[in-house]
């Protein structure tokens, strides 16, 4: 058992605690989260992005979803903690389980900057019916964390209006507009990619998302609660001219608690419960989607051209990653071309994401990873969101699939791609997994869908070989992606069924950027993952209505090694033939000699019956 989790639940005992949670948000839901918050990790051992620690004073669980599952059941051996599976037949949601948990007349605890105001007041409603206690005002985790990382504050710059295709002035209009309709007083944002889409600034707070931490209340004036050591005098100057006023990041929730008779706009679901215990009751409350949220998932016209820009510079390093991959070995060993590119002796799970890492900052505007990169060989590929380690380094070999998911942070936009790699002889098992995956990818990047249609409408498209076969994958087919934001937005997704927590399942709209990623993992042998970001467009409108189509963003070959022709249908060959052409005739300007004449063979035309170049094993 963790020594932390004894710790934390002597201090429970100290405190006539009975149950606590510990969440994984930031104060603003975050997806990814500074190391200051990360509260979970620090006392499971847990380092999957998502989950929700419970602890009581004899049991102690980890709430987690499909994609961390084998993961968990590694990193919780021994913790004390036990599984839950979420969503699993015979598992209990979180606040089920906290209301069977909790007490009578007894009392639980949570940071209450740290939960969401809808989760909050489900865990008061659980408190009630049990005549207990909730102490949301206290960080119990806190207060045993020796030598806790501090509060971030790197600095904050302004996105151009070339970059953004809009100014801030007119998106705070906008929303001024909104707040009309709404006969709304205040609007209160947490929600930090909104903040920064609004004012056009991003910073550096949280790894892997370019933004910054603070509050916006829009009123008659405009204030922004942040850490002013983060704003330069240009970036002063800049929100001066916008009317907006700098406050300190820890005044925000005394700012909140002095409204009075107002009507506030904000989001429950992307506001923390301890702000909200802040309004004073005199305050009306109109909850909805926040207009910026609504706004930010349509890109503009110079956005979407921006992106396209983007995903080139993103291809041309991932595609010098694959042409590595590819001629890495030579007669079962690693050349020592190789090992000079590596800088390494070996290439491995980490050696090769680095490369890929210093090939990304080798292109122009690249700012950062867009998330942690999924670099993963063999078995380790079945784990959907798998991290690499150096202890222990896992070797890459001249045989099996080798898995990586990526992205890259440019001023252009945000970047997520997959591909897997033969790295030489396959199985006829990989094989045929392999080709059922760039299958599902390609059909669902050629759909049409009536305008009005979500992604439980159509992730069919892509899910329908698997499911035909008795096979399924554990998340979502595609996610919504910010503009050099957050890598996964809402309100857009791809997935089988409504998941309404997720708030990802609004009717397609044209400008919306979507991930199309199907994949299968096999527990103990293999995964394969194919991933490429689309644009939605309009297609044409008659009378049923406006009918959106998809445009592939992602520029990288499809590995042709792997693929098994022979099961594939004609339309599938088409797709794939006319996607390489357009990787070929946007890479090809990039590459010269050796490596063009490989990308002109990588992207070659596939026919009916063609066989892969490598041996099965």
């Amino acid at each position: 058992m963790r020594k932390e989790l004894l710790e934390l639940r002597r201090e429970m005992e100290r405190l006539g605690i009975d149950l606590c949670l510990v969440p994984m948000d930031d104060f603003h839901q975050s997806e990814y989260v500074a190391p200051y918050f990360k509260a979970v990790e620090f006392l499971t051992g847990f380092t999957g992005e998502s989950g929700q620690a419970v602890v009581g004073m004899e049991d102690a669980w980890l709430f987690t979803d499909g994609r961390f599952f084998i993961q968990a059941e590694q990193e919780l051996r021994g913790s004390g903690f036990r599984l839950m599976k979420m969503g699993e037949k015979g598992v209990p949601s979180l606040t089920s389980h906290i209301a069977d948990c909790l007490p009578e007349h007894g009392c639980l605890s949570f940071d209450g900057r740290c939960v969401d105001e809808s989760l909050g007041s489900r865990l008061d409603e659980i408190a009630k019916k049990k005549s207990a206690s909730i102490k949301y005002d206290t960080d119990l985790v806190g207060r045993i964390w020796k030598n806790r990382p501090p509060l971030p504050s790197e600095p904050v710059f302004i996105l151009d209006e070339k970059w953004a295709g809009r100014s801030a002035a007119e998106k705070i209009s906008d929303i001024r507009k909104k707040m009309r309709e709404e006969g709304a007083d205040v609007h209160l944002i947490t929600s930090l990619e909104d903040i920064a889409w609004i004012l056009n600034l991003r910073g550096g707070d949280i790894l892997y998302t370019p933004v910054f931490l603070a509050y916006f209340l829009l009123k008659e004036d405009a204030v922004l609660f942040a850490n002013s050591a983060s704003f330069d005098e240009n970036v002063l100057h800049y929100l001066s001219g916008l009317g907006v006023r700098l406050r300190p990041y820890e005044e925000a929730y005394e700012a909140v608690s002095e409204l009075c008779s107002k009507s506030v706009l904000l989001e429950k679901g992307k506001t923390n419960y301890a702000m909200l215990r802040c309004l004073n009751e005199s305050c009306s409350v109109i909850d909805r989607f926040l207009p910026s949220s609504s706004e930010k998932a349509v890109k503009n016209e110079t956005e979407i051209r921006n992106e396209r820009a983007a995903h080139i510079k993103d291809g041309v390093a991932m595609t010098k990653y694959c042409y590595f991959l590819k001629h890495a070995f030579k007669d079962g060993r690693l050349t020592q071309w190789a090992r000079d590119v590596l800088r390494a002796d070996r290439l491995s799970e980490v050696t090769g994401a680095d490369y890929l890492f210093r090939l990304r900052s080798e292109q122009e505007g690249f700012l950062e990873l867009s998330f942690p990169t999924i670099s993963a060989y063999g078995k380790n590929a079945a784990l959907p969101h798998y991290s690499p380690s150096e202890d222990p380094e896992v070797e890459i070999l001249p045989r099996g699939l080798y898995l990586v998911d990526s992205g890259g942070h440019y001023l252009e936009g945000t970047t997520d791609i997959t591909r897997t790699i033969a790295m030489g002889p396959v199985t006829e098992e990989e094989r045929k997994h392999y080709t059922m995956v760039v299958r599902a990818m390609l059909r669902l990047g050629d759909v049409r869908i009536l305008r009005g249609a979500s992604g439980v409408s159509f992730d069919y498209a892509a899910r329908e070989l698997f499911w035909r076969e008795g096979l399924n994958y554990n998340h979502g087919t595609g996610h919504g992606v910010g503009y050099l934001l957050s890598v996964h937005e809402r309100p857009n997704g791809i997935r089988y069924r409504l998941v309404p927590e997720r708030m990802d399942s609004e009717a397609f709209r044209p400008g919306y950027i979507t991930s199309d990623e199907p994949g299968i993992y096999i527990e103990g042998s293999h995964g394969v993952r194919m991933e490429n970001l689309t644009v939605c467009e309009s297609d044409f409108e008659n009378e049923y209505g406006e009918f959106l189509r998809f445009e592939f963003l992602t520029m990288c070959p499809i590995d042709l090694d792997a693929l098994d022709t022979g099961v594939m249908t004609q339309n599938d060959l088409s797709l794939l033939n006319a996607y390489h052409k357009q990787v070929f005739d946007n890479l090809s300007p990039y590459f010269s000699g050796e490596e063009l004449e490989w990308l002109k063979e990588a992207t070659r035309p596939m026919f009916l019956f063609d066989k892969s170049n490598y041996d099965v094993v």
